[in-house]
């Protein structure tokens, strides 16, 4: 038997870009599907009593003034499912990897209300990002909305690229939403992710430059119904919008063709709404609900670290913390380039390591300190003083320890024995060079001298007493590994009014005989 199903005619009157004017329609919702010859479609984004404004999602024939456009009573909906880990998407949930066609397990409606607040859970995991500057002085945890902001090419992207990296055991589902980046950008992240693994357990959403206008205004929601779907089932779930300034370029485009008033900045007034509908979708679920999760890391362009446009502004100000990003930092060399002074975490720090949160404690104060005194002591021609030169050393060596490579996390048990050795004041008795060896080092030492050591360090994510001792031991055995490699020249030199070699011998040897 046929299904009886409700369609009306309507026919195209005006035509402007991306937006479509069509006059006939009786009944209107807003995201209703109004589909036009040969396979173009678009949604229903306005109305009058007269009119339906309509902007075109797919275009696969040219439209002309006349032509019959026709409409069901049905929303806008995208396929969900679990095939679509590991494939690229457009925001109409076609595959872009030429990998066939996505199996969906439901159709999924995209414009939907944000959990309620008794639904949502207190915030109780961490997200680990394995970028040492965030999980030590900016955490983030499951349900959290932290912005990261800065300039063009000051590694915005990768700070969440590698934060999907780190996700490789933590069994979360990650999604990568690409909006109005160029074909060449999206291919370095498809690439990164082809060669270390990721799509095993992530999805991309994409919707490049060349993309229509409707495209990139659907794809951010179209990520959220793909990540609304796992965390339904109880999965963790991380989300990286990059980036939301071609979101509201896009957005503005579109609102004026339908001749809406423009606002600041020409923006439309309802664009800090069409931003918080999305992030507010980012959830802790309490138990009763699953005890799934979405995280997100929206972007959002900064012009000369300007954080007062219209646009930023509005993303701070609805987020739980935010990351930015610098541009004279990112110059200098410090990479990830996270100005400490701008950059906060609102909750994040409720669910961090407690050894963590007590370790990393006075080093933002410290790191500051040091880049006031460096500031300072570049404009004076003779010494400073002793205390500005301890600052100068100690806050070189924290410096080192921020800086990171990309694609290179770190483990929170590697990140607690370094901000351990460097509390004890350990890493201030090497060279720089020592420092940096040590990073890359000391996990690994640690994995095949004391390997239940790292396990009870992640189950207590604590160091207790007994704890502590057999971290003092391995880091004495690693410094005498250190002092064992260098040069009998290097032990000798005095040159630079310190013998740190015999220094560090000395220590280790005491130590023993204690």
């Amino acid at each position: 038997m046929a299904e009886l199903r409700y369609k009306e005619e309507g026919t195209v009157r005006v035509i402007r870009g991306c937006i479509v004017i069509v006059e006939g329609f009786k009944n209107c919702i807003n995201g209703q599907v109004i589909r036009f010859g040969y396979g173009t479609m678009g949604i229903i984004i306005g109305f009058t009593e007269e009119v339906a404004q309509v902007l075109i999602i797919r275009q696969q024939a040219n439209l002309k003034t006349g032509d019959k456009a026709y409409a069901t009573l049905e929303p806008f909906i995208t396929p969900v499912g679990e095939k679509f880990i590991g494939r690229i998407v457009n925001p109409l949930g076609e595959p872009m990897d030429c990998l066939g066609p996505v199996e969906a397990d439901e159709m999924a409606p995209i414009f939907v209300d944000a959990p309620g607040i008794l639904k949502r859970g207190i915030l109780a995991k961490t997200l680990e990002t394995g970028i040492k500057v965030i999980d030590s002085m900016i955490p983030v945890g499951f349900g959290q909305r932290e912005l990261i902001l800065g300039d063009k090419m000051t590694g915005k992207t990768t700070i969440s690229t590698d934060t999907i990296l780190n996700q490789r055991t933590t069994g979360v589902i990650c999604i990568y939403c690409c909006i109005g980046k160029a074909q060449s950008s999206l291919g370095k992240v498809v690439q990164l992710f082809l060669d270390t693994g990721c799509f095993d357990y992530t999805c991309i959403v994409s919707a490049t430059a060349a993309a229509p206008p409707g495209q990139l205004y659907l794809a951010p929601y179209v990520a959220c119904a793909i990540g609304e779907f796992f965390m339904k089932q109880g999965k963790d779930v991380f989300v990286c919008f990059d980036d939301f300034t071609k979101h509201a370029w896009a957005y503005r485009e579109i609102s004026l063709l339908l001749e809406r008033a423009p606002g600041r900045d020409s923006y439309p007034g309802d664009i800090f709404y069409l931003h918080s509908k999305l992030v507010e979708r980012a959830a802790y679920m309490s138990k009763e609900f699953g005890g799934g999760s979405m995280t997100q890391f929206p972007i959002v362009e900064t012009l000369e670290g300007d954080l007062t446009g219209y646009v930023q502004s509005n993303l701070v100000s609805m987020t739980d913390g935010q990351i930015m990003v610098s541009a004279p930092l990112f110059g200098e060399g410090q990479k990830p380039a996270v100005d400490l002074g701008l950059s906060v975490s609102r909750v994040g720090s409720k669910v961090q390591w407690p050894i963590i949160k007590k370790l990393s404690g006075p080093l933002r104060l410290e790191y500051l300190q040091y880049r006031e005194v460096l500031r300072v002591s570049k404009l004076k021609t003779s010494g400073g003083s002793d205390e500005a030169e301890n600052q100068l050393k100690t806050g070189s060596i924290l410096t080192e320890l921020l800086k990171q490579g990309p694609a290179e996390p770190v483990q929170m048990e590697a990140l607690v024995l370094i901000l351990y050795a460097y509390n004890k004041k350990i890493l201030h008795e090497m060279m720089i060079e020592e420092v940096i060896a040590f990073q890359k080092e000391i996990f690994d030492f640690f994995q095949k001298r004391n390997p239940e050591l790292l396990k009870e360090m992640r189950e207590k994510r604590n160091l207790e007493d007994d704890m502590k001792k057999t971290v003092d031991e391995g880091l004495s055995e690693y410094l005498e590994q250190i002092v064992a490699k260098r040069p009998k020249e290097d032990l000798d030199d005095e040159d630079d009014g310190s013998n740190v070699g015999v220094d560090m011998l000395d220590k280790v040897t005491s130590k023993k005989k204690e």
